[in-house]
């Protein structure tokens, strides 16, 4: 946790001195008070309360402005600090694989970026500033108080360590609650993340199984306020010992001052005796905040652990140290797929794709054809390195695409994936992912190519129109007219199309594969597609089942061979017409 602190050692160091200035400025006033009592009022001595009444306040308020400024300080530098922690989180999960947020929850993502920062903002943010500022009062409170009397001095530090003990056992238990706490928070959250989505509300609207999911959530809410109870059981046994502290002290104190005053002991006064208190009280409540600290602390391990979990995540694909840079203008287009392997569990050995070899020359369309689950999407995924396989290489123009640099394959490689996604945003901020300082003019031309350019201007206000969460203001065709001029723009030099028509009607597809037509020129482009005008366009075919080429050719080759091609031709194409019914947004029935 100290690195954190590391980049704001000059701000730190300015905070110490004021904490330094702050602690020894707010010794005076107790030996103020000894003075006015027994100098003053004792004496009859007006002018002596006057002058060191008025120096208490002057030294008061001094005390609360230091003590302002270094609070000030600390909570800024613990505020870059959680910054620092939530930027460095998000990268980390960026340069994740698709392997990771597959088999990780999005809820639980969520939980860790979110509540769990902010679980340890306290921490960070006033604790080490606290804990530096309580200890340098104690410590200097404990001198005062000794030279004041030695006797009261000891009575009042026996009783620290029995306190710092029990400390220590609430705060072992506050670390097993917190993280208890955020991991029931974790999963009611992606709970929450999956059911009240425009898709989870559909889904359970449509299933008529709200009983179940209410019967649910009922379940996993109550496991979080059981948590939330043991939390706030701590919270009760640490003020119970702040109260038995702050009550216990002080009659032992006067009990031993009164003792020693009875047996004619003169160095006990009573300017004495308040002066004593006061330190006593000024040592108690910072020693009482130093166990609240504590048990902060060790409560707050859990969540550290937890989001250092995810800091100390490797991943499994990473830029070599050697990446060669690769301009797309300089690339031609050329893949090679050679002897690659993958599997998505390793311990099972279920490969989704094995020994898979072939070359798609430049400006060549390759489409991928076979039955649901052959491996045809997975393929497409090593070439801007969504998945690194298990063996084998694939190749841009000679070079493996593991020692090219990710942001150049990044501009490489184009994708328009069967699920569109569009952020919750306007028309325009969603076209300017892909390309962030696309003028006007290249927008238009880019939605002119994909047939959405006319659509939009109809819409009140045009490319200024928020497209709604995962852009469901907007049928499925006009999505996937969106992402495919997003793909348009940033006019890459592969491209991959999955499905990139399936959601079009005829007049719309027809336009866009005019327009891709052009597009893929000099290109390499992967199709993934079942319908029959992409595939009788492709310059080779590969028939992929069960993670394997089984089949490769143009269209008439692979029809005359009557393997699996030519059967799944036969079922897809060869039947009768069906009727295709389109509605106004451009959605078949």
């Amino acid at each position: 946790m100290v690195d954190l602190f590391r980049p704001y050692r000059a701000r730190v160091g300015l905070t110490l001195i004021a904490v330094i200035v702050g602690v020894l400025m707010g010794l005076l006033p107790p030996y103020f008070l000894r003075i006015i009592i027994d100098d003053g009022l004792l004496r009859n001595d007006l002018r002596t309360v006057s002058i060191f009444s008025a120096l208490t306040v002057i030294v008061t308020i001094a005390a609360a402005g230091v003590t302002l400024l270094y609070g000030y300080w600390s909570v800024l530098i613990g505020q870059y600090i959680m910054c620092d922690i939530r930027n460095n989180l998000f990268v980390r999960l960026q340069a994740m694989s698709l392997r990771f947020f597959t088999a990780t929850r999005t809820g639980e993502i969520q939980t860790r970026l979110i509540s769990d920062v902010q679980g340890v903002q306290t921490v960070v943010s006033t604790t080490v500033t606290d804990a530096l500022s309580n200890v340098a009062i104690v410590i200097t409170s404990l001198v005062a108080m000794f030279l004041l009397d030695w006797r009261l001095t000891l009575l009042s530090v026996g009783m620290v360590p029995l306190f710092a003990v029990i400390g220590s056992k609430v705060g072992d238990f506050a670390k097993n609650v917190r993280r208890g706490t955020q991991e029931q928070t974790a999963e009611l959250n992606s709970m929450m993340q999956e059911t009240l989505s425009v898709s989870g509300v559909l889904l359970t609207k449509t299933t008529g199984r709200l009983d179940t999911l209410t019967r649910k959530f009922d379940q996993e809410n109550r496991k979080l306020a059981g948590w939330q109870i043991k939390m706030t059981l701590v919270n009760y046994l640490f003020f119970a010992m702040i109260r038995l502290i702050t009550s216990l002290a002080p009659a032992l104190v006067y009990w031993l001052a009164g003792y020693l005053m009875w047996r004619g002991d003169a160095s006990i006064t009573v300017g004495v005796l308040v002066a004593f208190t006061a330190l006593q009280t000024r040592m108690f409540f910072p020693l009482t905040g130093l166990l609240n600290i504590q048990v902060e602390i060790l409560s707050s391990f859990a969540l550290f652990e937890r989001i250092f979990e995810y800091l100390d995540l490797q991943p499994d694909v990473q830029e070599s140290p050697n990446a060669v840079a690769l301009p797309k203008e300089s690339v031609l287009g050329r893949i090679e797929f050679r002897d690659v392997c993958f599997s998505y569990d390793e311990s099972v050995r279920s490969h989704a794709v094995v020994d898979i070899s072939f070359t798609a020359e430049p400006g060549q369309l390759v489409a991928l054809v076979g039955p649901s689950g052959a491996g045809k999407t997975t393929l497409t995924y090593f070439i801007p390195r969504l998945y690194d396989p298990d063996s084998g290489q694939v190749l841009l123009d000679g070079h493996d695409v593991r020692d090219i640099r990710l942001q150049d394959l990044a501009e490489i490689v184009g994708a328009v994936t069967q699920e569109t996604y569009l952020l919750h945003s306007t028309i325009r901020e969603n076209l300017h992912v892909a390309k962030p300082d696309a003028t006007d003019e290249e927008m238009v031309e880019a939605c002119r190519l994909a047939a959405i350019h006319d659509h939009i201007t109809s819409l009140p206000e045009g490319y200024d129109t928020v497209v709604g969460e995962r852009g469901y203001r907007f049928s499925g065709g006009e999505k996937q007219r969106l992402a495919i001029a997003r793909a348009l723009l940033k006019n890459p030099r592969v491209l991959i199309l999955d499905e990139a028509t399936s959601a079009l009607d005829t007049r719309s597809e027809r336009l866009i594969q005019a327009s891709l037509a052009g597009l893929m020129k000099g290109r390499t482009t992967f199709a993934i597609a079942h319908r029959l005008s992409t595939i009788l366009a492709a310059d080779q075919i590969l028939v992929m089942d069960q993670g394997r080429i089984v089949e490769r050719g143009t269209h008439e080759t692979l029809l005359a061979r009557g393997g699996l091609y030519r059967r799944l031709y036969e079922e897809q194409f060869a039947q009768p017409t069906t009727v295709r019914v389109s509605d106004e947004d451009g959605n078949a029935d």
